[in-house]
């Protein structure tokens, strides 16, 4: 079920900060840098800015020769396959995967490494880039947001390390139908407060 969320600036912010909201790939065992699904960008103070948080999510996969296969409905406990065709590299639904936990897609090309991608309402959540033939990347997601501050970044790309490692913030969205994202802090000074996120005014589903 999708989740209905509005996040509201009750900052003291006076330097036109971006928020970014992201999911976290944790079928990974190393560090594997998320990717910026959401920028909310001049939302001023006392501003809202309601968007929806799909449970829904898909899945697509580029060659190394620049072609992007359509979107799948992605399910966890499903294994995808990039294959060869007569018309061509086609990504198709291939059976189970071996965690009932996980979203895997195997590049079964008989030469070529592919780029795998998780998509949530139309937008980036996630990409592994260079997976060599008979390789496989996994995608596992709990049902929480990481949510803070950040600048220079833009939605739909990887952020960088010191960016992830200042975001701390994960909200649960487990049973909620719907939800307010409260932002309070920052403001002008050498010391401002610093930012921080709740939920609120929280109906479960």
């Amino acid at each position: 079920m999708d989740v209905q969320l509005n996040f509201i600036n009750n900052s003291n912010d006076v330097n036109n900060s971006e928020v970014v909201i992201f999911q976290k790939n944790v079928a990974t065992n190393f560090d594997e840098l998320p990717v910026a699904w959401m920028v909310i960008k001049y939302c001023g103070i006392g501003d809202n800015h309601p968007f929806t948080f799909p449970m829904s999510m898909y899945v697509g996969a580029s060659d190394s020769w620049g072609n992007y296969t359509p979107q799948l409905a992605a399910e966890y406990g499903k294994l995808y396959s990039m294959r060869l065709t007569n018309s061509g590299d086609k990504l198709v639904a291939y059976g189970n995967s071996t965690s009932a936990k996980e979203v895997q897609v195997l590049n079964d090309l008989p030469k070529g490494a592919i780029n795998a991608s998780i998509y949530k309402s139309g937008k980036l959540l996630a990409t592994k880039t260079s997976i060599a033939p008979r390789q496989t990347a996994v995608f596992e997601f709990k049902p929480t947001i990481w949510i803070g501050v950040a600048s220079q970044v833009e939605q739909g790309q990887v952020m960088n390390s010191a960016i992830v490692y200042d975001i701390n913030t994960e909200l649960s969205l487990l049973g909620i139908a719907s939800a307010d994202i409260v932002m309070t802090g920052g403001g002008p000074g050498r010391n401002p407060t610093p930012f921080s996120f709740k939920l609120g005014n929280i109906v479960m589903a």
